[in-house]
């Protein structure tokens, strides 16, 4: 592993944030040659006075940063630097990427990264969805990118997993500080398939003002994210407008109308977010970047085993009752004695697998997939 010390040493120096660092390492390209550099030298780049200049040519490494370096080799992390090769090569196109970046896992320079994000209260309907979509990216052999956080995130990283592929988690605390904490055992197996990073030290907080800075590295690594289950309020819209602040692709998996948690991703939809049903709609929008010799043709027959077989109870006796002739909402719920709602919700969960199809006037029947289970 190449010298960690110079990078941290410069990160330390008050005044040199994430726009900066970047500007003076693309000028110098490594610290080493920034701190050998000449306070006139060190002037010539924008943003860069007098004053901070000296200081930078005075700076050396605080105590806490060496006890920080100690503690990552004892621990077993990595850090890797936007000069290492497996720095995410997408990241280094945002404006201000993370000098470095913690590791606990294997990070690669693989490009065809996708991001799943969304509510932390997620419905069942969204986490379903969710864990589908993922474990079909990951059949695919793309990277699926979350935060880790409850709720959507988690159901993304547990898709990717299903379908046997590499998932990233970035935190918005240190790897030492693992949050929510009852994903410690994701956090093992994400990093056992994939990567958890981080820009924060290993032991930092999960505090509220780290996350908008942590959306704009699931977003930066990604081609393009997609958003399941948001509020108008939601902080995954801050990861969509992220992503299309960093000219990224924006995707939303629609919900129900009748759901306010599906609100965030409706107005994404109007604004000209690329509808998502499944994820070969991902594929075929992204497929002018995407390193096509790294993508699978077809995702795998164990994914489509998990979507058929994966059905709730509620799921099953809704299909049951479907025939391939419609049938009135109104009807069906008397029929099966559901409550209209909750049943709409599940018809619609089923129209997005394929197994229902909606006609006009809120008549539903079942489709021909629906019929080979």
């Amino acid at each position: 592993m190449e010298n960690i010390l110079p990078w941290f040493a410069l990160k330390s120096v008050p005044g040199v944030g994430n726009h900066l660092y970047k500007r003076i390492i693309n000028r110098f390209k490594s610290p080493e040659a920034v701190f050998r550099a000449s306070c006139d030298e060190l002037a010539q780049i924008e943003g860069v006075s007098d004053r901070l200049a000296t200081a930078i040519k005075k700076h050396r490494a605080p105590d806490y940063v060496k006890k920080e370096i100690d503690l990552i080799a004892e621990k077993g992390f990595r850090i890797v630097t936007m000069a290492d090769p497996d720095y995410p090569p997408l990241l280094l196109e945002i404006p201000d990427p993370p000098p470095f970046l913690y590791v606990s896992g294997i990070l690669d320079s693989s490009s065809n990264n996708i991001a799943v994000v969304g509510s932390r209260n997620a419905t069942d309907y969204g986490v379903s969805m969710t864990k589908i979509l993922c474990a079909d990216l990951a059949s695919y052999n793309i990277t699926v990118v979350s935060g880790m956080a409850r709720g959507i995130d988690t159901a993304a990283h547990e898709g990717a997993l299903i379908g046997k592929g590499r998932t990233i988690a970035v935190l918005g605390s240190g790897l030492e500080r693992i949050y929510p904490a009852q994903n410690r055992n994701l956090f093992k197996m994400i990093s056992e398939n994939g990567a958890v990073i981080s820009e924060f030290p290993l032991m930092a907080e999960p505090d509220a003002f780290n996350f908008p800075a942590r959306n704009r590295i699931i977003s930066g690594i990604s081609l393009g994210t997609v958003v399941v289950e948001a509020t108008k309020r939601s902080g995954s819209l801050i990861t969509a407008r992220l992503a299309a602040d960093q000219n990224r692709e924006v995707f939303a998996v629609p919900g129900s109308i009748q759901s306010f948690k599906s609100t965030g991703t409706h107005t994404l939809i109007k604004q000209g977010a690329k509808l998502v049903e499944n994820a070969k709609d991902i594929i075929d929008e992204l497929s002018h970047i995407l390193i096509s010799g790294d993508i699978r043709e077809e995702p795998g027959k164990d994914i489509t085993a998990y979507q058929n077989m994966h059905l709730s109870p509620d799921e099953s006796q809704v299909l049951k009752a479907l025939e391939p002739y419609p049938i009135h909402i109104d009807e069906l719920a008397r029929k099966i004695k559901l409550d209209s709602g909750k049943l709409l919700g599940i018809l619609l969960k089923l129209e997005l697998r394929d197994f229902v199809k909606q006609s006009p006037g809120k008549l539903f029947s079942s489709t021909a997939k629906a019929g080979e289970r």
